[in-house]
């Protein structure tokens, strides 16, 4: 079967989500710091894809060049080629929504230029700099005697071409100095008055470097910023099978850091001559070269918003997590799910109704083992906390802990220390695969028989991020998907993959192929089959074609994809029956729900798993399918209302390009993640009058009871 055009790259369908971020920074409907995050998103966002996307296409271009990709059959320099354009054209937009967003906040806090300052706010930033800012400066020149020193990554520094005054050849030399501090010096510098206004430390250190160079005249001068390489390998040549694989990761992170440039950022006001030479130096070329007028780092915004959070106008009216309809908060939960699976729904649930059951876990003398496994955890991990005091407890804690988490690995290092310390067993996962899972087990001992319980979730266990990202969590007591999550856990612990399982699908080797088989049954049954997914990102060429081959024989297709989507929908005679949106508002939205048929042969699952060849074929994941009509009735709910969104959802036409999708005429707007919000606090009224708190003596009998 032809099938040109219905692909789309991966990398560039990642810079359209991108630029989806990008479009939530310009719209007046936001408020206006929200917006201010927004473009701070799409630069953070930006740089992760440099690091990593950017920087194993450098790699594959210098090994392999002639590699096509499969979907649009382009090289790596090709696609670098497009991407740098893309780039290119992306910036222009974010100075442009910047620049608009940094006028209208200047009634609020102002960022002002040190050129700008007049009288005593010059006289006052000079007196600062010599005090406060100067002294922890290491200004150096590059000549023959000083070699280039190491440019650190994401870092902004200050570069000047220099003639040196007493030098009658007038020869130039470039001068540099690291411009962010973070330990020695605040990015922001606050100017006296009532009103906020502050300066970079960065532009202070730019406007005063004629002072940092005493002997030199300044003849040009600019900040930059550097973006390294990260897309290490812990499968390549520092894996040693004797040696601890945690001690691996660790110098894989040192060696991180010191990997080649992919991309270079330079001030507006830098001369064509300064950015040669640093180039140069820094080996990169010049299409890799990118010149800005917004700052090169947004991360002195958490600065500026402590400081005006007496302005509410300017910021996402509060909302909080609030108690599930589903979960009794006097009742022990090991109760609850004796007798009903529960579903939880984040941010709009509080993370701690999930964490109640590793908590009562640890301290319950009935439960025996705890297993769970650990992709991104918390800074200060409640998670982590409760898995140390139920293996200090004397409980059989085991943790399996990705140590290749990608910009979590140092963080899953220290927390797997910790762990280990307190008597966690911990594993790191298989060779050449990552565990992606989310899933616990908890086995516990119930009068004369052992009963699991089990969560799937599809996101992380993180307090912080389960208040940004939407996510589903199941817990249940059903006695096969206990089975199938202990036949996992084992796999795990003998450094194999699942090889079958009954209920959960379980990738490497049970996920893709079933879920190709259950796209084969809804095209048996044509024009009546239907399927529905909802996930991050659709890269897996083998389901794209499933997926067209389905809706060339009529099948109706609905896709709800946040990020990339290789297929493109709505092209006459191949994926006229597929619709894509594209969801970007407040939070990330994050779930991952996959639904086939309708009526009675509807099968509902929700999953760790997006469907990239990276998670169907080279990841441990998790796919759990919901028995419960009920809570299977609601995830269809939540997918069918986000279809309704008419505010933040952007439709993907038939030309790739995503439009916003508008009201139609007579049609309220509908944001789902207010609506689910309000949705929210209405259930937690609806708790609050369900369940009441029993007396103590009346509570004491229950539990006695129930042991």
């Amino acid at each position: 079967m032809q099938t040109s055009g219905v692909y789309d790259n991966r990398e560039l369908s990642w810079l359209k989500f991108n630029k989806r971020v990008l479009e939530e920074a310009q719209d007046e409907n936001v408020p206006l710091f929200e917006r201010l995050r927004f473009v701070s998103i799409f630069s953070s966002n930006l740089d992760e894809f440099f690091m990593v996307r950017v920087g194993s296409l450098y790699d594959q271009n210098l090994v392999e060049p002639k590699k096509q990709e499969n979907k649009t059959n382009m090289t790596a320099s090709e696609q670098l080629t497009y991407i740098a354009f893309r780039v290119r054209e992306l910036l222009y937009v974010k100075d442009f929504a910047y620049s608009q967003i940094n006028d209208c906040l200047k009634e609020y806090a102002e960022l002002v230029k040190p050129s700008d300052l007049k009288s005593d706010d010059a006289l006052f930033l000079r007196l600062y700099f010599e005090r406060e800012v100067m002294p922890l400066l290491s200004p150096g020149i590059i000549d023959k005697n000083h070699p280039f020193p190491f440019v650190k990554n994401r870092t902004v520094y200050a570069a000047a071409l220099l003639k040196h005054k007493n030098d009658e050849k007038k020869k130039t030399v470039l001068g540099l100095m690291n411009a962010q501090s973070d330990i020695d010096f605040p990015r922001v510098i606050l100017l006296p008055g009532e009103k906020l206004r502050y300066v970079l430390v960065e532009d202070a250190i730019l406007h005063f470097t004629n002072m940092m160079f005493p002997s030199f005249t300044v003849e040009s001068r600019c900040l930059f910023r550097v973006t390294r390489n990260a897309d290490i390998d812990a499968n390549e040549a520092l894996y040693d099978h004797d040696m601890d694989f945690r001690n691996v990761m660790e110098e894989l992170c040192r060696k991180r850091k010191k990997l080649m440039p992919v991309r270079a950022e330079f001030s507006y006001d830098a001369s064509a001559a300064l950015v040669k030479q640093l180039l140069q130096h820094l080996e990169l070329s010049e299409d890799f070269s990118f010149m800005q007028s917004c700052p090169l780092d947004m991360s002195f915004m958490s600065d500026i918003e402590d400081r005006l959070s007496d302005r509410p106008e300017l910021f996402y009216s509060p909302v909080s997590p609030q108690s599930s309809v589903m979960v009794n908060p006097y009742e022990s939960m090991f109760t609850q799910l004796s007798q009903r699976d529960i579903l939880l729904s984040y941010p709009y649930n509080k993370f701690k109704n999930f964490l109640r059951l590793l908590e009562e876990a640890a301290e319950d003398p009935y439960v025996s083992s705890i297993k769970i496994t650990l992709y991104r955890v918390a800074r200060n991990s409640e998670i982590v906390s409760a898995l140390i005091r139920a293996a200090e407890n004397g409980k059989q804690v085991m943790a399996l802990v990705e140590l290749r988490a990608r910009f979590d690995e140092e963080n899953n290092i220290g927390w797997s220390k910790k762990m280990e310390e307190a008597g966690v067993k911990i594993i790191y996962g298989l060779d050449c695969l990552k565990v992606h899972s989310k899933l616990l087990l908890i086995t516990r001992r119930q009068g004369s028989s052992i009963k699991y319980f089990t969560q799937i979730g599809t996101g992380n266990y993180n307090e912080k991020t389960s208040k940004l990202y939407t996510d589903l969590t199941l817990m249940t007591s059903d006695k096969t998907i206990g089975a199938d999550a202990s036949t996992v856990f084992n796999a795990l612990s003998l450094g194999a993959t699942v090889e079958s399982s009954t209920n959960l699908l379980v990738a490497p080797k049970c996920l893709k192929s079933r879920i190709v088989e259950m796209i084969d049954n809804e095209i048996t049954y044509g024009n009546d089959g239907y399927i529905g997914l909802k996930m991050n990102s659709l890269t897996d060429k083998d389901i794209i074609d499933k997926l067209i081959e389905a809706s060339c024989k009529g099948v109706k297709i609905e896709l709800i994809i946040r990020g990339i989507c290789c297929l493109i929908s709505g092209i006459p005679g191949y994926t006229e029956n597929i619709s894509v949106i594209s969801i970007v508002g407040r939070f990330l939205e994050h779930s991952r729900i996959y639904i086939f048929g309708k009526d009675d042969r509807r099968r509902v699952y929700i999953s760790s798993a997006d469907f990239m060849t990276r998670n169907t074929e080279r990841r441990v994941e998790v796919a759990v399918p919901i028995k419960d009509s009920k809570i299977a009735d609601r995830v269809v709910e939540i997918f069918n209302t986000m279809l309704c969104d008419n505010v933040k959802a952007r439709i993907q036409c038939s030309d790739g390009i995503y439009r916003r999708k508008e009201p139609r005429e007579g049609e309220a707007p509908l944001e789902v993640h207010r609506l689910f919000y309000e949705q929210a606090y209405k259930e937690a009224q609806q708790a609050e009058k369900l369940y009441k708190k029993p007396s103590k003596s009346l509570f004491a009998k229950l539990r006695s009871k129930f042991k």
